[in-house]
């Protein structure tokens, strides 16, 4: 290990030949120099070439690939004219083979396990997503930004600065023609594109989104939802993660489930039909836009008992204990953490399907419910962000024989 007295001063602007190591969870590659670990964007593991710092801090330094001197066969070029050192920081991998770039996500995915939850031997497949074209037009939701002069673009990573952008290749290809208007006095547009192929566009300007909907199928049910409520942005992405919540958590007729963090209810519509008339499935939410958007699309579903709140102070209250059989989890990107996987564990659910967009969170959570007497079941990973360093994950947690949950 190199000592801090060995270290040499970095600057921002400074110029350095480096060697790339493994991939670091965030969408960068790991290289050392002058004494520092560096974390490199636009580069693969292998490869030599000469980075420009980008920022330094006491405990992290960032740099661009800025030219590539020893190139991985893995190297493609990009097919956006947007990416690249200095410009879009939405996609952090098109320089890298569709193939490769699953490969890395299974290494961040495995990566997390091992530093965050102990575990050394977890095995994961990244699964493609069906819907997309060679990891292109798959995004169905778009924020645009605005900049002073009205055109739409996207920043610049990690920067305030607005880059205009007149297309995003990862866009379904309907959105291709929103930047070609001018938004002045806006700042930010919202596009849409449904499963019927039509546009929806949402900006401040407009007033009230409440009836901007966009008309979503999925395993042929269709959805109707607020275009600014939450939505799996991949056009196969929902399809795929109900089928794996589905199989996974193989809910039985007669069960009663959780889904918490339900969001618009997607995984409590085909959880009321597993289950029957003679189950119950509790979604719980805390935004009201959300909720209105599942009583609306679920007012047919009996057996969905929908719930305004916090999921924390609801689980506090819960009375439920032994009765749940199964729980859905879909937290935000932090995850659940200790109290929320406390609660949970005291209702002795026989499985709990957890859906990640931060392997990290989850590697984490999974180490906090082993603690509650819950172990790593069965997981596997969707490619549902191609070209970008993201990864959804879809984890089960079964109890582990003789352990005391509420311990």
């Amino acid at each position: 290990m190199t000592s801090k007295s060995s270290e040499v001063p970095l600057a921002v602007g400074d110029v350095l030949e480096v060697t790339i190591g493994q991939i670091a969870h965030g969408g960068h590659f790991i290289a050392h120099a002058q004494g520092r670990t560096i974390f490199v964007r636009h580069a693969i593991t292998g490869e030599s070439v000469r980075i420009k710092i980008t920022e330094v801090r006491s405990k992290m330094v960032r740099a661009d690939a800025i030219k590539i001197l020893v190139k991985s066969p893995d190297r493609v070029t990009a097919p956006c004219e947007f990416t690249g050192p200095g410009a879009c920081g939405g996609c952090d991998f098109q320089h890298i083979a569709l193939a490769r770039q699953r490969a890395f996500k299974q290494q961040v995915v495995k990566d997390a396990f091992r530093r965050h939850a102990g575990l050394n031997e977890v095995e994961v497949v990244v699964e493609s997503v069906p819907g997309d074209q060679s990891g292109l037009s798959w995004r169905t939701r778009v924020r645009w930004s605005v900049d002073s002069s009205g055109h739409l673009g996207f920043h610049r990573f990690r920067s305030s600065e607005i880059l205009p952008v007149n297309t995003c290749l990862i866009a379904t290809q309907g959105q291709g023609a929103v930047p070609e208007s001018t938004y002045p006095g806006v700042l930010e547009v919202r596009s849409a594109q449904g499963s019927d192929g039509e546009l929806v566009i949402s900006n401040a300007a407009s007033g009230s989104t409440s009836s901007r909907r966009v008309n979503q199928e999925v395993l042929g049910r269709n959805w109707n939802i607020d275009i600014e409520s939450f939505w799996q942005g991949h056009v196969g992405a929902a399809e795929a993660l109900v089928r794996a919540v589905l199989d996974l958590g193989n809910p039985q007729p007669g069960e009663t489930w959780w889904d918490l963090y339900s969001g618009v209810g997607l995984f409590s519509g085909y959880l009321s039909s597993a289950v029957g008339p003679n189950g119950l499935v509790v979604a719980v939410e805390g935004s009201a836009r959300s909720v209105r958007d599942a009583r609306r699309n679920l007012q047919h579903d009996h057996q969905v008992k929908l719930v305004e709140s916090d999921v924390a102070r609801w689980l506090a209250k819960a009375t439920d204990h032994g009765l749940v059989s199964g729980v859905v989890l879909d937290p935000p990107r932090t995850g659940v953490g200790r109290v929320i996987a406390r609660q949970i564990a005291a209702q002795e659910p026989r499985v709990v399907v957890y859906v990640a967009c931060d392997p990290v969170a989850l590697a984490r959570d999974v180490a906090i419910f082993y603690t509650f007497g819950y172990r790593l079941d069965k997981i596997t990973g969707f490619d549902a962000f191609p070209m970008t360093h993201h990864v959804e994950v879809v984890a089960t947690l079964v109890p582990i024989p003789g352990h005391d949950q509420i311990s």
